[in-house]
Formats: C-alpha cells, structure tokens, sequence
C-alpha cells in the first residue's frame, strides 16, 4: 500500500478521534474526585476512577423517573413525528394537486424562522388549550418537521415510476403504494431521520423549560441545569449526569448506524 491510499485513512481516523475526544474526557471527568478534576496539569486518565459521583446523582436527582419522562416524551414525539413527515413526504412527491409545488415552498421556508420568534405566540397558545405544564403540550409542538418532510420528499422522489404505475397495475391504491412500496424503499432514510429527531427531541431544553414546572415531569436536560449551583459547580457529579444523558442516543445510533450511513451514501448518489 503506496503512501497516497494510507493519507485518506490516516486523515479520516485523526479527525474521528478528535471528534470522539470530548466524549473520551466527559467519561474520564465523571470518574475523578473533585480534585484530580482541576489538576494543574490535567490528567487524561484518572488516577483512582471512582463510581462516586453516578451515586450522588442518583441520590440527588430521581433519575429513573427522569429517564421514563424523556424516553416516553421523545419515543412518542418521534413517531408521531416519522408518520406525519412519511404521509406528507409521499403527498409532495407522488400526488398531483394544485399548488403542491407552492405550498412545499412555503411549508419549507418555515425552517428559516427561528425557533426564539414563535416560542411566545406557542406558549399562549398553548395556555389557552390548557396544555400548559404537561406532556401533551410539551410534545405538540414537535410532532412535525419541516424538515422531516423535506428528507421524506426527496428520498420518495428517487423511487422508480415503474414500481408505482406496476403496483397501480395491479389496483393498489396510494395507501397500499404507501405501505408496501414507499416505506420499504425509505428505510434507510426514516433510519437518519429517526437518530436526527431523537436527538433534537431528548436535548431539548427551551421549549420544556418554559412549559413544565413540576419536577416529577422534567426531562433530563432540565434536571441537568438544576445540578449548575449558584457560586460552585461539582463539575465531575455534571460529567457523570452527562454520561448517563448521552448514552441512550448512543444505544440508538449503534442499532442505526448502518442505516443511516446507507441512507446517506444513496443521497450522495443521487446527487
């Protein structure tokens, strides 16, 4: 192997070890004490690893009421969320109808509004449903994406007209078209999608920080904040919490991985 095949790989493994660096020192910090976590200079690995710090959060915070909150809030979320954006991805991509190409241009452009301008219009709407301090009103909000519809759109665009006029053929209807031959073909795509909501929905913090105030109903990012205190931080007790926050989404994306990197190489693909 000549010197010019080994540059790619040499690059493409010292960046994705950079990249795996912070997580690297979240896990080493959650296992130092206090001390040896603001040495002068700092370690790399700690010296006694200790276990102290996942047990004072779980003393201090109710971690598996948080975790069954964030888990049912953003399982729920997603899969409201992966339907709506499948059923109006096929619309846009497989039906005809007036002003399909001029709604799809408007719905998009809502993904240049920031998030910051309607948050005050959406919390007195959702006041005056009653939705306030509850999970339905922290998870409305979410359960469609511009975005979403978006990917779904143009992964549905890529299937071959003869599976659909072949299918038509045979009577299915659009459901059936749906079901059996868009969704299938999608897999990859609702794969990418699934990881990239998951995440937006398990670390958000805005949105639930202004919309639940009782503490049995807090997500984790929201008892994450509460562990920052007024003039001293137990940083190490922080990483350890942190760990535990990450871990589900890296559960997901290990099951996932090869989906979505299937789904990104096929868009690479079609260009």
């Amino acid at each position: 192997m000549n010197r010019t095949s080994m540059r790619p790989k040499f690059f493409t493994t010292f960046f994705g070890l950079l990249m795996l660096f912070p997580f690297f020192w979240m896990i080493s910090s959650s296992l130092k004490n206090s001390v040896e976590a603001f040495a002068t200079p700092p370690t790399l690995f700690p010296k006694s690893p200790t276990l102290e710090n996942y047990r004072k959060v779980f003393e201090l915070l109710d971690m598996p009421r948080l975790f069954l909150n964030s888990i049912a809030v953003s399982v729920t979320v997603v899969f409201i969320q992966i339907t709506t954006s499948a059923l109006a991805g096929y619309a846009f991509a497989r039906l005809q109808f007036r002003g399909k190409n001029a709604i799809f241009l408007i719905y998009l452009a809502t993904m240049m509004i920031p998030f910051q301008v309607i948050i005050v219009p959406l919390f007195i709407e959702m006041r005056q449903l009653g939705f306030v301090d509850s999970y339905l009103g922290l998870g409305l909000p979410m359960i469609a994406s511009a975005f979403g519809v978006f990917l779904m759109r143009q992964a549905m665009l890529a299937i071959p007209r003869e599976l659909e006029e072949a299918a038509i053929l045979d009577g299915a209807s659009h459901l059936r078209l749906f079901r059996s031959v868009a969704l299938p073909l999608c897999i990859p795509t609702i794969a990418a999608l699934t990881i990239l909501s998951f995440m937006s929905v398990w670390n958000a913090y805005l949105w639930p920080l202004l919309i639940i105030f009782s503490p049995e109903k807090m997500t984790l990012p929201l008892a994450l904040a509460n562990l920052h205190g007024e003039n001293l931080t137990d940083w190490p007790m922080v990483m350890a919490a942190t760990t535990l926050t990450v871990l589900p989404i890296a559960i997901i994306y290990l099951i996932l991985q090869r989906q979505i990197a299937q789904s990104f190489l096929t868009a690479g693909l079609k260009g």
